[in-house]
Formats: C-alpha cells, sequence, structure tokens
C-alpha cells in the first residue's frame, strides 16, 4: 500500500502513507504514517509485513513527537559563541552553502585528505545514509571513514565463519524448541524476534539468556547465565568440549561442511567445563546442562547481538558461537541455526556501487580514518604515517560527542577553534553545539528512501508523508545542493531522492512492482539455507579454521584480572554499558516522553558492591578510572552480577549530572577483529559523588 484515504463522508481525510523506520535496529519496521490536515497524527507498524506484524517499539511509536519537537533545527544556523556553548544565529541557505563550500575548496586545494565525513546509523537508508552523501565525498578526494561503531568486530567474524554476513529468517524462531539469547536483550533492541520467541515458548520452547546484566529479556527466560563480561568465547568452547565428550555432534554435517574442525576439536577439549567455570564466573553445572541442552534439542536456534562482540575478543567469540549450529547440525532445519546480521543477504541486491560511485575517485586512493578512534583522530598532528591533520569535519546521521568512545578525547577534538565543522541534525546535540554550521536535516516522516535490513530478508521503502519542516531539507539534498555550489559537474549529482530511492535494488532480486505498491519485498532466500552445506565461502563449507585467521579462541579483555592484575586492583569492576530501553544509542534522548521514563543516567550495582563501599541506593556517585569520571544515580539492584556495574544508555552529555556520560570512561583500544571499539572491556571503581 503506497497510500490510501480514510475516514467517515463528510470528516476530514486521513491519509495512510507507506513508510520505513530509519533507525539502527535490526527489526527495520515497516511503518504505516496517518496524516491528516498535512500532520502526522499516528506512526504505527504495518500489520501486514510479516516481521512488523503491526507493533512498534516505544520509541518509534512516539515518531511523530520527534519530528515536530519544538527544538528541533528548522533552519540553518551559524556559530556565534565558543565552540561547545551551543550559540547559534539563523542564516539562510544561500549564505550557508556559499560559505561552507568556498572552505571546503579552499581545504581540498592543499590536500582533500583533511576533510572527513562522520556518519552512521541515524538513519540506516541507502538514499539518505550514504547515496548522494558518498557521491560527494568520493568527488572530493576527503578521507574515508571506516565505520566500526557498532557490529564491525561481529561482522568480521561471521565472515570468517560463514563467508558472509547471513543467517536464519526471523519467522521461524517461533517453531525453535530451544532459544539461546545470546548478548541481547530483544525486549529494548529486537521487539519482533521477541515476538516470535515468545510464540516458540508458549508452544514449549526454552529460552535461554547468556547476558552479563540480568536484562528484562532475562527475567522472561527460562534460564540466565550471567557470565562476566569478555568471556563469551571460553563459553563457546565450554560447550564445544561437551558436545564433543558427550557424542552430542552431527558428524555427517561437521564431516560433510565443516572446514578445520580437527584442529578445533583438540583446542576445544582443553576447556572442560570446570576451566570454563573459573573464567566465565559460572558454576561448571551451569555449563554442562547448556551443552546438554544445546546438544539435545532440536531444533534450537541462536539469537546472537552485538553486545558480546564489543571487547577485546568479540570477533573471536562471535566465530566460536557462529560455529556450535555447524556442530550439531542444527542448520538442518529452517528453525535451527543462528542469526547475528542478515545483512549479507542483500549483497549484490543493493546497487551500492551506482548508489556510492566509488569510481569518482578516480586514481586517489584516500587513507581511511577510524571513527571509533575519532578522539584520537582530531587531536593528531600531520605526520608521515598519519597522514595531514584533520581540517574539516562534515557529521551526518551520528552524535560523535556523545557516541564515541573516550569522549572526553573527542569533545576536546571538536573544541578544536582550527576545526572547521558542519553538522546535518534535527537537534542541536552535543555534536552540533561544536559545529561551525548546523543544517536542517528532514526526519524519515519528510523524505523518501530504501532500506535494507539486518535482521530479516525484506527491502522497504519509504515515502515522504509530509512536506519538510521549516527550511529543513533531506541529506541528499544538502549534499545535491553542496556539490552545485563546488561546481561538481558529473549527471550523478543531478539524481532526486526519489531517483535513488528507485533505482536503490536491482530488479533481478527484488520485485520493484511490489516493492512501490506496499512498501516491501522479500527476497527469494531458501527456509533452510543451510541445510546442505552452502554457505557463501569459496567450498560452500562453514570455516573453523579460517584462511588468514587460523583457529579461534578466547582473547581476554584488554581490562581484566587476567591480563591487566594492577589495573583491576585499582579499578575493580567491570563497567558495560547497554542501552536505556527508552533510547538507541542517542537518538531519542531528548523526546520528553522518553526521557521522562529514563529519569535520570543512572548506575546499576550488586548489593555486594554497594555494601563494601557503603553506597546506598538512589545515592549520587562518581564511576571513574584514569580516563575520567562520570556522575549518575545509583541503583542498587539484582540485574547487575556482583563485580560488573552496568552504565544504562548514552545520554547526551549536556543532559547528565555533570557535562559527561558514560563514554568518558571508555577506551579507544579495538577489537581482535573488524577494527571495532571495545564499549564492554572497561574498568572502574565507583565511590560516593
Amino acid at each position: 500500500m503506497s497510500s490510501a484515504s480514510l475516514g467517515a463522508p463528510g470528516a476530514p481525510a486521513a491519509t495512510v502513507v507507506q513508510g520505513a523506520c530509519p533507525h539502527d535496529c535490526p527489526d527495520t519496521c515497516a511503518l504505516h504514517i496517518t496524516v491528516e490536515d498535512g500532520r502526522v497524527t499516528r506512526v504505527a507498524g504495518d500489520p501486514e509485513h510479516p516481521p512488523t506484524h503491526g507493533a512498534l517499539c516505544t520509541k518509534v511509536s512516539r515518531y511523530a513527537e520527534r519530528t515536530y519537537h519544538p527544538e528541533r533545527v528548522l533552519t540553518p544556523l551559524k556559530r556565534v559563541g565558543k565552540k561547545g556553548e551551543g550559540r547559534f544565529e539563523p542564516v539562510g541557505w544561500s549564505e550557508a552553502l556559499a560559505d561552507i563550500a568556498s572552505r571546503l575548496q579552499r581545504i581540498a586545494a592543499r590536500s582533500p585528505e583533511a576533510i572527513l565525513p562522520y556518519s552512521y546509523a541515524g538513519t540506516m537508508g541507502l538514499v539518505q545514509g550514504d547515496g548522494m552523501a558518498a557521491r560527494f565525498f568520493h568527488r572530493l578526494g576527503a578521507s574515508l571513514l571506516d565505520r566500526t561503531i557498532c557490529a564491525s568486530a561481529g561482522a568480521e567474524g561471521l565472515m570468517a565463519t560463514y563467508g558472509g554476513k547471513v543467517g536464519m529468517h526471523v519467522e521461524f524462531f517461533a517453531e525453535s524448541k530451544l532459544i539461546l539469547v545470546w548478548g541481547s536483550n530483544p525486549i529494548t533492541s529486537s521487539v519482533h524476534f521477541w515476538n516470535f520467541a515468545q510464540q516458540a515458548k508458549r508452544a514449549g520452547s526454552k529460552l535461554v539468556c547468556i547476558d552479563p546484566r540480568r536484562t528484562e529479556t532475562a527475567e522472561k527466560c527460562h534460564q540466565h547465565i550471567a557470565l562476566r563480561p569478555g568471556t563469551d568465547g571460553a563459553l563457546a568452547l565450554g560447550l564445544m568440549h561437551e558436545l564433543i565428550t558427550h557424542e552430542l555432534l552431527d558428524h555427517d554435517y561437521v564431516n560433510r561442511f565443516v572446514e578445520g574442525w580437527p584442529a578445533l576439536r583438540e583446542r576445544a577439549r582443553q576447556w572442560p567445563p570446570e576451566r570454563v567455570a573459573q573464567v566465565c564466573g559460572l558454576t561448571a553445572d551451569e555449563v554442562r546442562g547448556l551443552a546438554q541442552d544445546y546438544g539435545r534439542t532440536r531444533p534450537a536456534a541462536i539469537r546472537l547481538n552485538y553486545g558480546m562482540q564489543r571487547v577485546r575478543g568479540g570477533g573471536n567469540a562471535v566465530r566460536l558461537v557462529a560455529l556450535l549450529p555447524c556442530l550439531t547440525g542444527a542448520w538442518r532445519h529452517r528453525a535451527g541455526g543462528l542469526l547475528l546480521s542478515s545483512s549479507g543477504w542483500f549483497k549484490g541486491v543493493r546497487h551500492d556501487a551506482w548508489l556510492q560511485r566509488p569510481d569518482l575517485l578516480g586514481q586517489r586512493t584516500p587513507r581511511t580514518i577510524n571513527m571509533s578512534t575519532i578522539g584520537d583522530a582530531l587531536l593528531s598532528e600531520a605526520s608521515p604515517t598519519f597522514g595531514p591533520k584533520i581540517e574539516a569535519v562534515v557529521v551526518y546521521n551520528s552524535n560523535p560527542v556523545a557516541v564515541a568512545p573516550e569522549s572526553g578525547k573527542v569533545a576536546q577534538g571538536f573544541a578544536r577553534e582550527d576545526l572547521f565543522t558542519v553538522v546535518l541534525e534535527h537537534f542541536l546535540t552535543d555534536t552540533a553545539d561544536h559545529a561551525d554550521y548546523v543544517l536542517p536535516a528532514t526526519t524519515q516522516l519528510e523524505h523518501w528512501d530504501a532500506h535494507s535490513a539486518y535482521g530479516h530478508t525484506y527491502a522497504l521503502l519509504n515515502r515522504p508523508a509530509i512536506a519538510p519542516l521549516g527550511q529543513a531539507r533531506s541529506n541528499a539534498e544538502i549534499f545535491r545542493a553542496l556539490a552545485a555550489q563546488m561546481g561538481f559537474e558529473e549527471p550523478c549529482f543531478t539524481d532526486s531522492d526519489e531517483a535513488l530511492a528507485r533505482g536503490a535494488f536491482d530488479a533481478r532480486h527484488v520485485d520493484l512492482d511490489e516493492l512501490f505498491a506496499r512498501g516491501w519485498s522479500k527476497l527469494k532466500i531458501a527456509e533452510a539455507p543451510f541445510a546442505e552445506g552452502g554457505f557463501p565461502t569459496p567450498s560452500g563449507k562453514a570455516w573453523a579454521d579460517a584462511p588468514g585467521y587460523g583457529l579461534p579462541d578466547h582473547v581476554p579483555n584488554y581490562e581484566s584480572a587476567e591480563s591487566a592484575p594492577e589495573l583491576a586492583a585499582r579499578y575493580p569492576l567491570a563497567m558495560i554499558s547497554p542501552p536505556a530501553r527508552h533510547f538507541l544509542n542517542s537518538t531519542f534522548v531528548n523526546v520528553a516522553s522518553l526521557r521522562a521514563a529514563e529519569k535520570e543516567p543512572l548506575l546499576e550495582m550488586h548489593a555486594d558492591d554497594a555494601a563494601a563501599r557503603g553506597l546506598a541506593d538512589a545515592t549520587e556517585v562518581l564511576v571513574f578510572n584514569d580516563r575520567g569520571h562520570y556522575r549518575c544515580r545509583l541503583k542498587v539492584s539484582a540485574r547487575a552480577r556482583p563485580g560488573v556495574v552496568n552504565g544504562l544508555g548514552i545520554w547526551w552529555r549536556k543532559l547528565g549530572l555533570d557535562g559527561t556520560n558514560v563514554n568518558e570512561l571508555t577506551h579507544q583500544r579495538l577489537t581482535d577483529l573488524g577494527r571495532a571499539p571495545t564499549f564492554y572491556d572497561c574498568l572502574v571503581e565507583v565511590r560516593a559523588a
């Protein structure tokens, strides 16, 4: 359904427009957007789209509140105060674009690599994400951005095991007899998967949650395995040990479809339950029981998520967990196997090269800057190894001052008076406060877009439901205008947003008529895609001993008693920073109803750890380490396991209690695979504020 008119005869017409949720979530919901008299009055889930089935999370159901927020930026703004103060004056589009283009041209004349785009998943759209924007920066020859901040360790782990970011169809979890919810809190982060898990539970399936925190999801599962942060790989090796010991392997599947198993089998034999229990902080019986359940239940499925890969050994851990369904033959069943990401199914389905036009680089090979180390990058001087000093940053679809690790350094970098910063935004975020220009961007309700997904196998379309508010322009329109201002004459810079959306997918793989008529279309993928091997590796087999990677192993955290005993003596508490239920990274933090639900920045701590420090529930505390400190409210809670504290949510720094957030404490060291951040590999201490 593209749009439909509703309402009784004589009443004002209400139109329903088909949309797609743009946010960084595996569910990528199909939306029904109700418009009355030119104003959005309701955002709901499409009841006919199988993954969405008519339901939305609390956050996106409030999307109209975000679009009509009284503090939304609706005119271009030029800085008049110091960086970070958030003091601006309105300016016309013509003046803003002319000055931005002039300053970028002057920098590019010296070195285009001194210009850096910084973006991530503020929208996951193929048009408003990195369509026209990528064309612009490729033509300019700017530094490339290694977009690692969320999922690249797990992505590389999957690539080194299956040959691609592929997995189960989410709908078939409803038929599983055992579901391991591993490193995920789907009640907060994937409510539609959780619906399928609940269907399975009602049909008699057992649900096990593997997570350091006793999440809302863990409370609803039959069992909670509360392992220490960063020990998931050790647990997976322990499960392999028990599968071997108790002859719970599917030898036929392993022999036919797993390469390198004999060497990994010898490694797994070194991880008996007692050793695993010591490393993971569990009991040996928990390890044995989980292995027995997993090895003897058919079909068994694993819903893996990205929380467990945000540690030093995250990539290796994903490799080990991803091998488990290969060892038991769980892939033989459509309701067996594993899902971490389905985005690899869209490889070759999306017209990425046409959308992003890397050919515009020509023979140039710009350097690549890792977005997870942006703090160090902005503070680096020119050198033969680093290249030119970063002189300009254009930020869109991200809020790095709040979300990037070791945010004290990030804020210091963005505060440089010699750094020219342009931010495309809806609101004056922590990053926008540091901008020289803030350009008003449209929301999902106001522009065209096309979406793939990483939690299901449907392509989606988003139609604009209303005209842009104020002077807001879509990301694609802003980069189109900048390209014209800078004299880029290639025809690709005249493609409209609608044209980009219509050209985003290959008609051989996506039914474009269905997509534009209905708003979504399912990819043609077998129900049990790896029942007979067929993994996207050269041999079609899963890799236990992957070329170029070797055998996977447990890799201890950078910051742990095992690897850094002196540091652990000073900072004995491991800290993880999972999302708050009503926020999505730093998005929605300024939506009044959602912030009211979260109340204030919280740190969860086990009662034993609080008593040892003389701390009472609801008091203000200071969480600190060598990188900085963070003031928040203490919640003494059984959600925290002993020795681990949970710093919930990425609050905007300026909305925190002392102008910082939890990322003041995280560091910029990277994962074993994928060059990703290690947010959950962090030691701290806590005292009364």
